[in-house]
């Protein structure tokens, strides 16, 4: 896969994270998929295998289509990981975030191993366990994700825990947070978007060593202009991506458009 940066992107730094801004959503996730492949070339030339986690949202499509166009990836060396899951879907509801990023992604390119979260189990406290245990045996190399309207990372909703000694748990969902699945047409109406969910804590997506921040659309704008400017505070739990070396925040045009750049 070939790509020239445009000479109309626009990048600066924010502390530690960097931000670049694209004209369109398509040539975000174009460009994104391609650093993302070229930082899995380069750790696959130190490492036998990688382990990615991948966020599942309509806002990753872009850059899901063009990172399984690509052919330069050794799939079958990577290990792949799901952040957040709803808890009491039926197993085969499209809404499912594991069912989501199967269709994909994690069906369209020969991983090793796909860690799904279980949102059936009939013992939730069990499963973050088990899942905890995969990400201990299996340290975390890259994290692709998104951010969403309320500032939430994963399904760490405001206020999130910076600290939180868990890997992975089991959360109540707000709001906010539950009404951006509607306006994301993953479901008809608020009542019956899931009411908890697991989710991996902050602490273990900031564990990994690269973070590819992908955001597009104007439903984003507010939570992209808090990520940039408001106090670093679990208020909005993306501000703590600017404190995260080797993190990249992908915008296009609509996402940044309450920036003053």
């Amino acid at each position: 896969m070939l790509y020239t940066l445009s000479k109309n992107t626009r990048t600066f730094p924010k502390e530690k994270l960097n931000v670049k801004i694209f004209t369109s959503r398509d040539e975000m996730g174009k460009a994104a998929a391609h650093d993302v492949v070229i930082k899995i070339n380069e750790l696959l030339l130190k490492k036998d295998e990688l382990n990615i986690i991948f966020a599942a949202a309509p806002s990753q499509n872009d850059f899901f289509y063009y990172l399984t166009k690509n052919t330069l990836v050794q799939w079958n060396r990577i290990n792949a990981f799901h952040m957040d899951e709803y808890i009491g879907l039926d197993k085969d509801a499209p809404q499912g975030f594991g069912n989501f990023l199967k269709e994909r992604i994690f069906n369209k390119v020969p991983f090793k191993n796909t860690y799904y979260l279980n949102g059936q189990t009939s013992s939730p406290e069990a499963e973050c366990v088990r899942y905890n245990n995969l990400l201990k045996e299996k340290p975390v190399d890259i994290v692709c994700m998104g951010i969403g309207e309320n500032g939430h990372i994963a399904f760490n909703d405001p206020p999130a825990d910076f600290n939180d000694p868990s890997k992975v748990k089991v959360v109540k969902l707000d709001k906010v947070c539950r009404q951006q699945q509607v306006n994301d047409r993953c479901f008809d109406t608020l009542n019956k978007v899931p009411t908890h969910a697991f989710t991996l804590t902050i602490p273990a997506l900031l564990k990994a060593d690269f973070i590819f921040c992908i955001v597009p659309t104007l439903n984003k704008a507010d939570a992209i202009f808090h990520t940039l400017n408001d106090e670093i505070s679990e208020s909005c739990p993306a501000t703590i991506l600017r404190t995260k070396d080797n993190a990249i925040l992908y915008l296009d045009n609509e996402s940044s458009s309450l920036l003053k750049i």
